[in-house]
């Protein structure tokens, strides 16, 4: 079978394809031969080496995000079958409740070989079925983005309907974070950098859209949208870049969810959380519980990922270089027919 490996790290071209034995599964084991992945910043980060953290080991498979079909299955798996369309959880670890600190370093395309390979042996309780509803593509997406999107929806206490969010940006977890809360019934804000995602933000269901490019003071906006209130929830993927803002634009018990650093860091004040009793909480993707109660929300309501451009397996240095630059809006997906 063909896998990519992280040759080294510091730049786009650091993937290498090798040729290895097809894995057997174990007795808890199935055996999945992939169909479809998708990239994350993560992913763009890990391989120029600005991830943070220990870099991978030599050789790493790189990607979280992956879905195919159990061909094979070990004879004390419980709960699948062979010819079951799953995907791997994000952190193989944490099936639910509490992270513990051991699934620090259970991440698929981190501390462990991920996705972008044609054939992957996983445990039987670090899998789930995907819906039945979505194809290979779309189902993809899943794993990091989505699910990180709806534990941030769900953190300390769950979003409600009629409540306020503002997402940042239009990256996976935004827009998943997007999509989640239409369906619960929020007012979505939306920042973003262009009329042209600004349109597609809109037509995805975002109430208000704020472009940053041409409102700076996208946190005064915010405020005036809300009439001096602020927002229930922040979705923050910037990080300290963005964090002040953030905190401007929340309402007073406001609750900001911290998921990335995108926007780089700065000087926040801290008076202003005292002030207005915010919350802030920084989560890490998510538990396999959580991945199956998003699952299920996501047949309910028959939801669609968005996806911008897929590349075949054999571009998959190409589909790097796309979702690096920016532009897109979506997932990128890489594919196999």
């Amino acid at each position: 079978m063909r896998s990519y490996h992280i040759d080294h790290i510091g730049d786009l071209d650091g993937l290498t394809v090798r040729n290895s034995d097809v894995p057997a599964p174990g007795p808890d084991e199935v055996r999945i031969d992939i169909t479809a992945n998708s990239l994350n910043a993560r992913d763009i980060a890990i391989l120029l080496g600005s991830y943070g953290g220990p870099s991978p080991k030599p050789g790493l498979i790189p990607l979280s995000d992956g879905v195919g079909t159990i061909v094979a299955a070990g004879e004390r798996v419980r709960g699948f079958s062979v010819g079951d369309r799953v995907a791997g959880i994000f952190r193989q670890n944490w099936l639910g409740g509490r992270m513990p600190l051991r699934a620090l370093d259970s991440d698929l395309g981190g501390s462990r070989d991920g996705m972008l390979t044609e054939s992957i042996v996983l445990t039987d309780e670090n899998i789930v079925k995907v819906p039945a509803h979505l194809s290979d593509q779309e189902a993809a997406t899943l794993p990091c983005a989505a699910v990180t999107a709806w534990h941030a929806l769900h953190a300390g206490e769950a979003l409600l309907p009629g409540q306020s969010v503002l997402v940042l940006g239009s990256g996976g977890v935004s827009l998943f974070a997007l999509q989640f809360a239409k369906h619960i019934g929020a007012h979505v804000i939306a920042t973003t950098s262009t009329e042209e995602k600004a349109h597609a933000l809109q037509a995805l269901g975002a109430d208000d859209v704020i472009n940053y490019s041409a409102t700076p003071e996208w946190d005064e906006e915010v405020m005036r949208i809300t009439a001096g209130l602020g927002v229930d929830r922040v979705i923050e993927v910037g990080g300290a870049g963005t964090l002040a803002r953030s905190m401007r634009a929340a309402a007073v018990t406001g609750r900001i969810v911290i998921i990335g650093v995108l926007a780089g860091g700065s000087q926040v004040d801290p008076s202003i959380i005292l002030t207005r009793r915010l919350t802030l909480q920084a989560i890490s993707t998510g538990s396999r519980e959580m991945f199956e109660q998003m699952n299920a929300a996501i047949t309910r309501w028959q939801l669609k990922p968005v996806i911008d451009t897929a590349f075949p397996f054999d571009e998959a240095k190409a589909a790097y270089r796309y979702a690096a630059n920016g532009r897109h809006f979506g997932k990128v997906v890489i594919s196999r027919p």
